[in-house]
């Protein structure tokens, strides 16, 4: 057994998403649970799927599951479903009223769709754009060109978020989603902007409510598959991002 492998009860909370709901189509053959261990292997350790270690089904069975899983919207409803336990045990309403926002841009490997360039960050590659609540609990994930600016790239990120979220929202964000997006945000969601600035000085300031996004960042700096972006497609990615955090709420779940 693996570090990245689930136990018992972290088992016990992935299995019903996977469980058939139909009789039609071909008989289970392969062991749901030894999949899902293999995909959070590479997940954790980061390395090729075709770098599997022979304990685990062959890596091209892996890979099919991924990617079939990931269609099926089963990464996000496992996402979903652990941080409202996680709501639910800090004594957090389901709803949150607060949300705050931020991206990251990563090198990508030499192919992949969207690829592009962040002249501020001087990274060719992607941007990761998240939306986490007070906890640090993502609530949506967007993966785009890095050459898109913040301002217009979050539009994808917030229109996801509404999909969850349709209530009244402040949303939290740095000086880099200034301009129209105010506006735009009340017109479209009824939602409120509040972009927290720097100080005026330049020693270190532990900024309200930036830091948390900044925390779950760091969070998905323990999963050496985000090291860089190695996926083909956005989407792709946006799944090992949803299983970076679903791996670590599964762990706080059965603490």
């Amino acid at each position: 057994m693996y570090p990245s492998d689930l136990d018992d009860e972290e088992w016990a909370l992935v299995k019903p998403l996977l469980a058939k709901t139909s009789k039609r189509g071909r008989p289970q053959t392969q062991d749901y649970r030894v999949i899902v261990n293999a995909i959070l292997y590479v997940v954790k350790t980061g390395c090729q799927w075709r770098q599997l270690p022979h304990d685990y089904p062959k890596w091209s069975t892996v890979v099919v599951y991924f990617y079939r899983w990931q269609r099926r919207g089963v990464w996000t409803r496992l996402l979903d479903k652990l941080r409202r336990k996680a709501r639910k045990d800090q004594g957090k309403n389901e709803a949150p009223s607060a949300m705050i926002v931020d991206s990251q841009s990563v090198r990508t490997v030499s192919h992949g769709a969207q690829r592009g360039y962040d002249a501020g960050k001087k990274v060719k590659g992607r941007k990761r754009h998240i939306a986490v609540d007070t906890l640090g609990l993502p609530w949506a994930i967007a993966v785009h060109s890095a050459g898109i600016q913040d301002r217009t790239g979050v539009k994808l990120l917030l229109l996801r978020l509404f999909t969850r979220l349709a209530c009244t929202l402040t949303v939290f964000a740095d000086a880099a989603y200034t301009g129209k997006l105010a506006p735009w945000m009340k017109d479209m969601f009824g939602w409120t902007l509040e972009v927290v600035h720097k100080g005026k000085d330049k020693a270190f300031h532990v900024l309200p409510k930036r830091w948390i996004v900044e925390r779950s960042f760091g969070w998905l700096g323990h999963y050496r598959r985000l090291s860089k972006d190695y996926e083909i497609r956005p989407a792709h990615a946006e799944a090992m991002i949803t299983l970076a955090f679903s791996r670590m709420l599964l762990r706080r779940a059965v603490a």
